[in-house]
């Protein structure tokens, strides 16, 4: 029976490669940076399987899941690779805002914090919500100790924004009520 190619044994010592060939232990800020980006990418694939989600947001996640691809390659090449990524496109953040502006004007207005919740598919966006929020703060970490083009931070900024307008119209276009956190003390 022949190997599979899906193993390589390389990782089995708790190292792995960069693009450009450098081992770093697999607790590296770099790999805690991509592998938090893929962890979003998992979970937007999941929100665009649904049916139950507005029809525009599933080229907007199919955009953000190639776009979290592509932040991942450049956050797993080093300076010195001789292969680097293509940066973001010009229009990355503009374009990802301009699709929370159209959503947004759908929506009700209001002046309360919403919790995560309502249809499961905004329960999920809200799990991609701080998922980003949190692949950011890895970004930023990384950011601190190597160079990281601004317009990553940018752009998973205002991913956790649309994500967070993308809940609010699930639960809108499926009828089911936005829930508010109501002040305990």
């Amino acid at each position: 029976m022949a190997k599979s190619n899906v193993y390589t044994r390389t990782g089995d010592r708790g190292t792995t490669s960069l693009v450009g060939g450098t081992r770093v232990p697999k607790d590296d800020p770099r790999l805690d940076a991509y592998g938090t980006a893929d962890e979003l990418n998992s979970w937007l694939g999941l929100l665009n399987s649904s049916s139950d989600i507005p029809e525009a947001a599933h080229a907007t996640l199919g955009r953000a899941q190639n776009l979290l691809f592509d932040i991942g390659a450049m956050l797993a090449t080093e300076p010195e690779s001789k292969w680097q990524p293509a940066p973001l496109p010009a229009d990355a953040v503009s374009s990802l805002e301009a699709d929370i502006d159209a959503l947004d004007a759908t929506l009700p207005r209001h002046n309360r914090f919403i919790l995560p919740g309502g249809h499961p598919d905004a329960a999920r966006a809200h799990i991609a919500r701080t998922v980003a929020r949190r692949c950011e703060r890895r970004i930023i970490s990384l950011a601190s100790t190597v160079s990281v083009a601004p317009e990553l931070i940018m752009y998973v900024n205002r991913l956790s924004d649309y994500l967070f307008v993308l809940a609010r119209a699930i639960n809108n276009i499926n009828n089911s009520p936005e829930i508010f956190w109501e002040k305990s003390c």
